[in-house]
């Protein structure tokens, strides 16, 4: 029995009212009427037209008032001016949703905006939950509900979908009607103006007739809401995604289509990633993983079976799944003994399965069942080519036979187009995949391993650490009391050891004498370094110098470096300059943070210096995460076996980069007034010897 959720009055009304509706072929209003009532839905239909007695049968209202019974679902299609009024009605009516069709709210600039706040203050005043605006509708296969101007109804299945592009929905319903693909639920977001996709991936959680959510999407307003939901939900269902906009015209494009901003690429890309959200490049690949997800059983390890009636598909899709992090399967011997008294002697009884091109579909069947037997395979793919004795038919119904009887997943596929279509068509029937070339069908079992492994994966482990409280708050307010953003140098000094990481003694010299008295109370050698708020990249200026070891050095140091700076920015202001301890040679690395406003602190970490100019292979992290996620940061970076240890080098301390990782996570977290800040270099010593900060810049709100 279908569970009740907080959205049920959208996909299982009782009573639907269309208001708007028209008597005119052609027109919104009609199509809306129409599309309820053709494909089978049994609940009560308003239509709703003060100049209308009839449509299609049905008896007209006036009003939603006049509506005698009462109306679960209400579906907006008049012109947005109007909007607000006929929801207050909707609201005096006690309809519980409602579903607005029209355009001209938030799309269209500040009128719009305003329009949009007003219908969704109306909404909450009325506890009324609002799909939309600017809209295509939703459609439910269970209830055989219709409530949207898409054409056709699609097969019911285990599939929903939703999307902020109306017009995208009815082109993937036009190929999910070609290539028999069935959904649970279809739900067109619009502008979001109360509904959102969190909501119904939530409500869907639960929902036993949907084993995947697939979605399109242009923005998401709560960030930090999507990434806890999806967490959870996607543990018990895959969450598949396009995210359009990742582009800068892109992102221009989303700002007129629906309104909101597009937000950091950057920050989607790791959201997803560590939300166990299964990112689509495409609508293909979208298609491509659903199908797998929805048709077929988990996929439980990494090593593959590969079946083949030819040895170059065999081989293609042997590179494909290596490029994808598989394995081919290692058959156990009784296996190969099946395969060879089951095959003619030419055949391979490896992986992958060479069947020879005159395989007929007894061959399929017996290479099918030995290989299904076999425990050290996770999945299978079964390769078809049409060859002059190729068993089309016959072979489709084998691999559908026992695909049926299987515990795993069989993906198949029939490589061809015109001969290939019947057995296609018989596999839709027994809901096994199909895909024209063997790399699409492994693009979607790494998408069942990406899924799988992330329901491995540990929950998230939080750690916090005592940071000194009064000094940070100390360091911000004083830049805030003198009306500045950028903090100086010395005062990121003591940010950076508030948050327990060592720093080596600074001090700020506003001119020659003092810089060399600093230098002698530090001990040489010392550096020497401009200190401006403007100059971000000191060394490509010449605006350090690096272990000098007299006073006299220092002072002709700084009357360098404050030369050069004046020379290169003269609009810049100019502190004075830094007078620093020395600190050993160590790997130097970079820790960056910018707070993404859909999503919050985003942390990256690169190499500094040359390395990072020779391999530049960033990692990102959104705040929060653990240590493990932390120490996955180190691995994705480029080179990074130079921190392990290379040419008899001792491993740099990688438990302190991760500590200082998760120190400043939780620096961003805490203080939310800090827009970005830059460590850079972090220099690390050998294993078990720790990390300095050595410069940092940070920027607040």
């Amino acid at each position: 029995m279908k569970k009740t959720t907080v959205l049920d009055m959208f996909f299982n009304p009782q009573a639907v009212a269309v208001i708007g509706a028209s008597r005119t072929p052609g027109k919104l209003g009609y199509a809306l009427v129409h599309n309820i009532v053709q494909h089978g839905y049994q609940g009560a239909v308003y239509p709703i037209n003060p100049a209308a007695d009839q449509i299609l049968g049905l008896t007209c209202y006036p009003d939603i008032l006049a509506v005698p019974g009462p109306v679960d679902l209400a579906v907006v299609a008049v012109p947005a001016r109007h909007v607000p009024a006929v929801l207050v009605e909707c609201g005096e009516k006690g309809v519980k949703g409602a579903v607005i069709i029209s355009a001209g709210f938030r799309e269209t600039g500040h009128v719009g905006r305003q329009r949009e706040r007003e219908i969704v203050e109306i909404g909450r005043r009325y506890g009324m939950r609002l799909i939309g605006p600017n809209c295509l509708g939703v459609i439910d296969t269970l209830s055989s509900l219709n409530a949207s101007l898409a054409v056709g109804m699609p097969r019911r299945g285990t599939i929903a979908f939703l999307s902020q592009s109306g017009a995208l929905c009815t082109a993937v319903l036009d190929m999910a009607l070609a290539e028999e693909v069935g959904f649970s639920h279809f739900v067109s977001l619009g502008n979001k103006a109360d509904a959102d996709e969190i909501a119904f991936i939530e409500a869907w959680r639960d929902d036993p007739h949907t084993r995947v959510i697939m979605a399109y999407l242009e923005g998401i307003e709560d960030g930090a809401g999507f990434m806890r939901v999806a967490q959870q939900v996607s543990r018990d269902k895959p969450i598949l995604c396009i995210k359009a906009g990742i582009t800068s015209a892109g992102s221009r494009a989303v700002s007129l289509h629906t309104g909101m901003l597009a937000g950091s690429e950057l920050a989607y890309e790791a959201a997803f990633r560590q939300s166990g959200v299964i990112r689509a490049r495409s609508i293909q690949d979208l298609f491509d993983y659903a199908i797998a997800f929805a048709r077929q059983p988990p996929l439980r390890g990494d090593r593959i079976a590969i079946i083949t009636n030819a040895g170059g598909p065999g081989i293609m899709a042997t590179d494909a799944c290596e490029q994808a992090g598989f394995q081919l399967a290692s058959f156990a011997p009784r296996t190969e003994q099946a395969l060879r008294q089951a095959l003619p002697t030419a055949s391979s009884v490896l992986n992958p399965v060479d069947l020879l091109g005159d395989a007929p579909a007894g061959r399929y069947r017996s290479a099918l069942e030995a290989v299904l037997r076999d425990p050290n395979v996770a999945g299978t793919l079964v390769i078809l080519t049409p060859q002059v004795t190729t068993q089309i038919e016959e072979s489709a119904r084998v691999i559908g036979e026992l695909a049926r009887q299987s515990d795993r997943p069989i993906l198949s596929c029939f490589m061809g187009r015109e001969r290939v279509g019947p057995g296609i068509r018989l596999l839709n029937r027994y809901e096994v995949p199909n895909y024209p070339v063997p790399e699409r069908a492994v693009a979607a079992l790494a998408a069942m391993m990406h899924h799988r492994r992330w329901r491995e994966r540990p929950p998230l482990e939080l750690e916090t650490f005592d940071l000194d409280g009064d000094r940070l708050r100390q360091a911000l307010a004083g830049a805030r009391a003198e009306g500045r953003t950028v903090l100086t140098d010395v005062e990121t000094g003591h940010i950076l050891e508030a948050c327990g990481i060592r720093t080596p003694r600074t001090f700020l010299a506003g001119d020659a004498e003092m810089a060399a008295y600093l230098a002698r109370e530090i001990g040489f050698p010392v550096a020497v370094k401009v200190a401006s708020p403007e100059i971000l990249h000191r060394t490509d200026v010449g605006a350090v110098c690096l272990n000098l070891t007299t006073p006299e050095e220092v002072s002709q140091a700084f009357a360098l470096i404050t030369y050069r700076a004046q020379q290169y920015m003269a609009e810049a202001e100019i502190w004075g300059c830094l007078v620093q301890e020395m600190v050993p040679a160590g790997k130097e690395l970079v820790i960056g943070m910018i707070r993404d406003p859909r999503f919050g602190p985003l942390l990256t970490l690169n190499w500094s210096g040359a390395y990072r100019e020779l391999c530049s292979v960033p990692a990102f992290r959104l705040a929060p995460f653990g240590r493990r996620e932390a120490g996955e940061m180190i691995a994705e970076m480029g080179i990074y076996p130079l921190l392990q240890g290379v040419r008899g080098e001792r491993p740099a301390d990688l438990e302190a980069v991760v500590e200082t990782l998760l120190r400043l996570s939780q620096l961003a977290l805490d203080y939310p007034e800090i827009a970005e800040f830059s460590l850079d270099p972090l220099v690390v010593f050998e294993e078990g010897q720790g990390v300095v900060g050595i410069d940092m810049r940070l920027v607040l709100s």
